[in-house]
């Protein structure tokens, strides 16, 4: 019985890889302003995991309501005639339930256009699990041009250092020829960007999550006069606050998820902000193994992470 059971996942799975191989070497479908055709789907995705997760609001259970927000969005990406790779997904950082780095969403109908998908289904699970407000369902996802083999890259450490700033910073900095960067004092930077939004450094509002690794940054931010909003999840809600239309916060900045910087840069870079990140090994041994990967000193010290400007990017 054992052995008749595995030879029905290996004809499943060769079945899988030969309908992968047929929908990519096929002639692509002549889709017509594909963003109109195809974005309105991700954002019905994101609102049925809303949706679906919204009975266990207040109700004690993370998982479940990770769970149900994933089973939504894997129901409405049924519907989609696409050929979805997740190369960014849910459980990956905290062996959660979800929507797994490498599955395939979408129909795969042959000549279908290939997506490559960054996912959370509920960024801030122990938000939604007290009732409280922040969490947030997002998907970001980019259609490979040719020649290009990955639009969306997964980042092989399990933290980011992250700086996140808005619009108004970057057209300040574009004028005055400043410069922000993750290395630089907090006191320098937070001058900038207080000249940038027009107020002083004490009104300037910096967002991070309120963890025990913070502790040297923000002893120096309130030694410089701003003022902070701690946070205790939702790290990429947090990271594009500073820029979305009239914000409360000027500022992100602190350590957090890798997966979840991915998914806040790309809406970053849509709303006209602008987000550093380098990746930050937890100890000696996640450093031995991204030196092992080939991020080697420098590289790994100082590498920023953007998306690539020659790509169509779509955020929801």
């Amino acid at each position: 019985m054992g052995s008749r059971h595995s030879c029905c996942l290996v004809i499943a799975s060769d079945l899988r890889e030969n309908q992968r191989s047929m929908a990519l070497r096929l002639p692509k479908q002549d889709y017509q302003d594909i963003e109109r055709v195809i974005e309105l789907d991700f954002v019905r995705a994101t609102e049925a995991a809303a949706l679906n997760s919204l009975r266990w609001l207040g109700r004690g259970d993370k998982e479940a309501a990770d769970a149900a927000a994933s089973d939504a969005i894997r129901g409405m990406f049924d519907l989609m005639n696409i050929c979805g790779e997740v190369v960014i997904g849910e459980g990956i950082k905290d062996n959660a339930p979800g929507i797994f780095k490498g599955e395939q969403l979408g129909t795969w109908y042959p000549g279908s256009p290939e997506f490559h998908i960054a996912i959370d289904p509920i960024d801030g699970t122990t938000n939604i699990s007290k009732g409280a407000p922040n969490s947030i369902s997002c998907i970001a996802a980019a259609s490979p041009e040719e020649g290009v083999k990955v639009a969306l890259r997964d980042i092989p450490s399990f933290y980011m250092s992250k700086l996140a700033y808005g619009p108004r910073v970057i057209e300040y900095m574009k004028k005055r020829g400043d410069s922000l960067h993750l290395d630089m004092p907090i006191a320098e930077m937070l001058a900038i960007v207080a000249h940038a939004v027009n107020k002083r450094v004490q009104d300037v509002a910096v967002m991070m999550l309120d963890r025990p690794r913070h502790k040297e940054i923000v002893e120096q931010i309130r030694a410089a006069g701003a003022s902070l909003r701690m946070i205790g999840d939702g790290d990429i809600a947090a990271a594009i606050a500073p820029s979305l239309p009239e914000p409360d916060v000027d500022l992100y900045m602190g350590i957090g998820g890798a997966p979840e910087a991915v998914l806040a840069a790309a809406a970053i870079k849509c709303l006209g902000g602008d987000m550093q990140c380098r990746m930050w090994p937890r100890d000696e041994k996640e450093r031995k193994s991204l030196v092992a990967g080939g991020y080697e000193g420098h590289d790994l010290q100082i590498k920023t992470i953007r998306l690539r400007s020659d790509n169509r990017e779509h955020i929801l």
